[in-house]
């Protein structure tokens, strides 16, 4: 059955209580349904800056790091009424069954307009452009034959298809995500991140999927 628009995205400035203002852009792929997709948006981005257990101004991507892995967990513990924090009950419940699906996350968050420190989880994607035209990847691919062998020693496979690209256990084109609760024991939510330095010469940061 097909489904409609998958994807979500975040671009927005705040102005924190300690005087800081951060800029939160993202790019959400989602697959299999947009639940995921949906609940990231709503979410991930007050997890990080929330998290608990690791100050985002102490060490930002610890505090990142933390924030996927148990925002995550929240995202496989979804019902179709809402998630366990009670959020959206009696919309679209059905049966209680559990919400499908999954999706990638690429996130920028521009601390004080001047520095971008960038995470993903997929195929997402961060490039950042230059003044003369030069084009820079700042997120990291997450490929299943790249990471076949994190895949096998969790006990999943990667197949290899004529006409088709790789996959993990024949379903999944990438090998981290957030969501896919079918697929969980054999992909990762584990981030890649980068802190970049911003030069005179940087002119954009492109957020984008496919």
């Amino acid at each position: 059955m097909p489904h409609g628009m998958e994807d979500r995205h975040v671009a927005e400035f705040r102005q924190l209580d300690d005087g800081n203002e951060v800029g939160l852009f993202a790019v959400f792929d989602g697959h299999s349904g947009a639940d995921v997709a949906t609940y990231l948006r709503e979410h991930l981005f007050d997890n990080i800056l929330n998290e608990p257990d690791f100050d985002f101004w102490t060490d930002p991507m610890e505090a990142i790091r933390r924030a996927y892995h148990r925002t995550d967990r929240k995202v496989l513990k979804m019902k179709k009424a809402g998630d366990d924090e009670g959020e959206g009950k009696g919309k679209g419940n059905v049966n209680g069954r559990r919400r499908r699906g999954g999706s990638t996350a690429v996130t920028v968050i521009l601390i004080n307009g001047e520095t971008p420190v960038v995470a993903n989880v997929g195929d997402s994607r961060a490039v950042l452009g230059d003044a003369g035209g030069a084009a820079r990847q700042l997120s990291v691919d997450h490929e299943p034959l790249r990471e076949r062998g994190a895949i096998e020693s969790r006990g999943g496979f990667v197949t290899e298809v004529h006409g088709d690209v790789p996959r993990v256990d024949a379903q999944l084109a990438m090998s981290r995500a957030f969501g896919d609760r079918s697929l969980k024991e054999h992909i990762s939510s584990d981030p890649d991140m980068c802190i970049e330095e911003v030069g005179d010469g940087a002119e954009l940061v492109v957020l984008g999927s496919h």
